[in-house]
């Protein structure tokens, strides 16, 4: 195994969504804690960006017609089919220090995407998705301390008691795919 490192020319991670738990909830954004939200508003306000925040997963007692609290946002992506992080840089004129596109606010990017690759631990997983495990395999055994302190943070900041959980359906997604969407909104985390 080797230590993880970006892909030359890479910037999948900011550029891709994927559609989660299913196609019909949509595609996700973002993961955007409640005590992060304020704060990439006012980044995406400062550099006249426009950003579209919705709610992702919320938590409340049994029963009842939706969540009581969020315990996580989403930034949906740029296009209309929720891709392209709306702090990536595709104007071409520089370039990250790997050679893909660079993010406007990395220096005080979301925890997640602090974490990403990593979408577990003990064991550690890296997304199979990212460009890097594709092309140096499935895992890593170093280099992943920074990615491994944010995933400990986002995990303790939305854990919570309240036993029901609620899921957000956006509604976005492929052209392609409408029909299998659910309407925007809450649906129970059955």
């Amino acid at each position: 195994m080797a230590d993880f490192h970006c892909i030359p020319e890479c910037s999948d991670c900011c550029t891709y969504r994927e559609y989660y738990p299913g196609k019909r909830f949509g595609k996700v954004g973002v993961l955007i804690l409640p005590e992060e939200r304020d704060r990439i508003a006012k980044l995406a306000y400062d550099q006249g960006v426009r950003v579209r925040m919705l709610p992702r997963v919320g938590v409340s007692e049994a029963g009842g017609a939706g969540p009581s609290r969020i315990i996580a946002y989403q930034m949906m992506g740029r296009d209309a089919n929720g891709d392209t992080c709306p702090f990536l840089d595709t104007s071409g004129v520089s370039k990250s220090p790997h050679g893909g596109h660079p993010c406007r606010i990395y220096e005080q990017r979301p925890l997640a995407c602090s974490a990403y690759p990593l979408s577990g631990r003990n064991p550690s997983v890296l997304d199979p998705k990212c460009k890097y495990c594709k092309e140096c395999g499935p895992s890593a055994d170093g280099n992943l301390e920074s990615e491994t302190q944010a995933l400990l943070k986002i995990e303790r900041s939305v854990a919570s008691d309240l036993p029901t959980v609620w899921r957000f359906a956006t509604g976005i997604g492929e052209e392609s795919d409408r029909e299998h969407f659910l309407e925007p909104g809450w649906v129970r985390d059955c």
